[in-house]
């Protein structure tokens, strides 16, 4: 990913399009056949292009000096008919590509983590949380099952964004094809392995790189979303979960116990980047008549930093998944530690089966359970000193009512929705 949004593979993308560009009028006559040949030649010198943008203070023209050095008349021809943008954008689009493919790879190493750790899980029972508080059972493989449908709609994502930035544009000073005609723009993007943007100006419009970077931030936030829910798992007091804690590794400079989810925590630090990189492109989509500089300073910070985290985080979460510590007996304790009050809705349901309206059953069952939460004891004690309860459920029907398994009962319905063994 660095290699692709260095100045070496920049000033490369350049080129590549600039010979294309000569190609194309070749293919046409305008430009004689052995000038061509003289131009697939042509080079550029980094140092020479630093010294020639101290003097000139324009990029492009700085490099379009130093591939003049490398050629001889035919340089004339180099950049024919175009504007600097012609070939930056283009070339940035083969750019945005490259990195969307490196990205893909990534995610689909995610996926087959997930995919994974969720079908070793399938039936592993835990507590299911709202609000941080106990609600009902679940398995942990449930759990991951949902983050695998969150990552195939980011792949699926990905793979439009891509498509989208893969456009390039030909078209001279504002987009009219004054001074290069559509039939060059067509041949040049064909050549390239790009789709031609129908209509441009003298860039391509930013909604489609906007769109890109919010690609992105929906997947980083994803992340963030998967990261948090361990980082919470680690937490001393529910310790269900834990990522990979290697031979050596320490986690403070002052307690040699913390075993702390570091790596978990910088998922979602660098998740919080990408919110400002999301306002910052909507910010460049509103350019000045057939554009302005505004946008290029902003990009040449935002897109390879976007690439270059995105890319890490995806790396790491993988590494993490891979490696994740799992305790299910923990899991066990801490279902048992909520005294059976995780069941209320059973019993709730079951008094409104006997005819009990949902009003009075709740009501029932709430004072129960507040009396579980204050005295600590089994709730399923406490229902056998209410005569409102046993009136309408006898024991053994109570004892049905506190069984786990009803919760997981459709848990390989679910995977099979996947698709998932």
């Amino acid at each position: 990913m660095a290699k692709i949004w260095s100045d070496e593979a920049k000033y490369d993308s350049w080129l590549r399009v600039e010979i294309a560009v000569c190609e194309a009028w070749g293919a046409q006559g305008v430009i004689p056949k052995s000038d061509v040949e003289k131009i697939l030649g042509a080079s550029y010198d980094i140092d020479r292009i630093a010294e020639y943008e101290a003097e000139q203070h324009h990029d492009f023209n700085s490099f379009l000096a130093s591939v003049a050095d490398s050629l001889g008349e035919e340089s004339r021809f180099v950049h024919l008919g175009l504007t600097s943008y012609d070939a930056e954008d283009t070339a940035l689009s083969l750019r945005l590509v490259l990195a969307a493919e490196l990205l893909e790879h990534d995610l689909s190493g995610v996926l087959e983590a997930v995919e994974s750790r969720a079908v070793e899980f399938k039936d592993t029972l835990c507590m299911g949380r709202s609000h941080g508080v106990h609600a009902e059972p679940t398995t942990f493989g449930l759990k991951l099952a949902g983050w695998v449908d969150e990552i195939r709609r980011n792949v699926q994502r990905l793979a439009a964004a891509k498509a989208e930035i893969a456009v390039g544009k030909i078209s001279g000073p504002v987009g009219t094809h004054a001074s290069v005609p559509p039939d060059i723009e067509d041949a040049v993007c064909a050549s390239l392995g790009l789709s031609v943007d129908a209509i441009s100006t003298q860039i391509i419009s930013r909604d489609r790189h906007a769109s890109f970077i919010g690609t992105l931030a929906v997947i980083a936030a994803s992340l963030d979303r998967f990261a948090t829910e361990l980082r919470h798992l680690q937490r001393t007091e529910v310790l269900e979960t834990e990522e990979p804690f290697g031979e050596g590794q320490t986690g403070s400079s002052s307690m040699p116990h913390k075993r702390n989810p570091e790596k978990l925590e910088r998922i979602s630090g660098l998740s919080r980047l990408f919110r400002g990189y999301t306002v910052t492109a909507l910010e460049n989509v509103a350019l000045w008549h057939e554009r302005d500089i505004s946008h290029s300073s902003v990009e040449r910070v935002i897109l390879p930093d976007a690439c270059l985290a995105l890319d890490y985080m995806l790396d790491m979460f993988a590494f993490i998944v891979r490696g994740l510590l799992v305790y299910p007996e923990r899991m066990r304790e801490n279902m048992d530690a909520s005294y059976g009050l995780p069941f209320s809705q059973r019993v709730l349901l079951a008094l409104i089966e006997t005819g009990l309206s949902r009003q009075d059953a709740y009501k029932i069952v709430q004072r129960n359970a507040m009396v579980c939460w204050q005295e600590r004891r089994p709730f399923r004690d406490i229902l056998d000193a209410d005569s409102d309860i046993t009136g309408r459920l006898d024991s053994k029907q109570l004892d049905g009512l506190f069984d786990y398994a009803y919760y997981t009962r459709y848990v390989d319905d679910s995977f099979r929705r996947l698709d998932l063994a």
